[in-house]
């Protein structure tokens, strides 16, 4: 049901081209994977998100259990029907959550109870019931509950914290019933060598079908992170994907799929579409900028999409400064282009043996990027 095929591995990197076989079709690999959080990429019908390009989305199991509740989202036909879309969907298990509203939650051994940052009602995640969740939501890509410690945290802390993330991830194991679901254990441990090498070798003998690595974008210096990336992934198994969780910017990806990951998500393309800043092949552009107010010439003329073959940047701009929502509408589908056009042209020189050439070209062309 689940199968992962290494097509290519550049010789000079080891960074590698495959496809992974889902119940909902193949995804070819490095893939990025809009984030739809609450259950719709935002500003997107699913076609036109598939005309991005986009093979695989992420929602997320906190939000969806908060609303509509995981329950009703079953009853509905799970996530691919309540959706309208026919692709893998890989849903997070709230451990993102356990970092970003940490004023918000009490955790102990057994679980962690968030009070809603919408009423104020209660939740409670546990290894049991995050598996229930996301089994009831029925994405085909499902992940432990973790805990994601802030960059910053003494060694002490994330070392309770992978110890954690570590027991957990067996109980998920455990309690994780749904063959058509593929369960990813989370690698953690911060920055520090040690600490990562120790909850990469402790989640092997779980022998999950794929593994991820969760804790990075959360304060650390690129550098750091790609270090640690580069460290972490010769631990992790060569018939397995790799997923590195919540990064990132068209640069982080260049960096890190020539570290040998295989799947990204993040909000940045959506987010920063909305905020009216574009993603192109000479670096990112402030739509609200005065500069652009006359120009007559297309967002990004490398771009196929509709936003730049059919508009203007002074039509775009006008967009964002009357607050029109056409404005986030089209930079979202530009983005998503963007980065799935990436993600295609990584493909592609790891196959024909030619990353380093396209990363010191890719990254020339960046520079300036946010």
């Amino acid at each position: 049901m689940f199968r992962f095929h290494l097509e290519a591995v550049d010789s000079a990197t080891g960074a590698r081209a495959g496809h992974w076989e889902t119940p909902h079709g193949v995804v070819e690999t490095p893939a990025f994977m809009p984030v739809g959080t609450r259950g719709s990429v935002k500003g997107l019908w699913p076609e036109q998100l598939r005309q991005t390009g986009a093979q695989k989305i992420l929602a997320n199991t906190y939000h969806l259990a908060l609303r509509p509740g995981a329950e009703v989202v079953r009853d509905l036909g799970g996530l691919h029907r309540f959706m309208n879309w026919d692709g893998p969907i890989l849903t997070d298990s709230g451990g993102f959550q356990v970092f970003s509203l940490s004023g918000l939650r009490r955790m102990d051994e057994r679980s962690v109870v968030f009070k809603s940052h919408i009423d104020g009602s209660l939740l409670e995640l546990s290894p049991e019931s995050a598996m229930k969740i996301q089994e009831d939501l029925g994405a085909d890509c499902i992940m432990c509950l973790d805990e994601c410690p802030p960059a910053t945290a003494p060694e002490e802390k994330i070392q309770a914290a992978v110890d954690l993330t570590t027991r957990w991830a067996a109980r998920c194991r455990d309690a994780h019933q749904r063959a058509d679901q593929a369960l990813f254990g989370i690698v953690q441990g911060g920055v520090l060598p040690s600490q990562r090498e120790r909850s990469a070798t402790a989640l092997l003998p779980l022998d999950f079908p794929g593994y991820a690595i969760g804790g990075l974008s959360v304060g650390e210096a690129p550098a750091q992170m790609y270090e640690t990336v580069g460290f972490t992934t010769p631990f992790l198994p060569q018939n397995k994907p790799r997923y590195l969780m919540g990064v990132g910017r068209p640069v982080d990806l260049i960096e890190c799929v020539t570290r040998g990951i295989d799947l990204f998500d993040c909000v940045m393309p959506t987010r920063n579409a909305r905020n009216a800043t574009a993603f192109t092949s000479r670096g990112p552009v402030k739509m609200r900028n005065l500069v652009h107010q006359r120009d007559e010439g297309p967002l990004d003329p490398d771009c196929s999409c509709r936003t730049c073959t059919q508009f203007s940047r002074g039509y775009i701009r006008h967009l964002f400064m009357v607050e029109e929502m056409l404005g986030p509408m089209m930079l979202t589908l530009h983005n998503l282009t963007f980065y799935q056009t990436l993600m295609r042209d990584l493909r592609t020189a790891i196959k024909s043996n030619r990353l380093t050439e396209f990363r010191a070209e890719r990254l020339a062309a960046l520079r300036g990027e946010l």
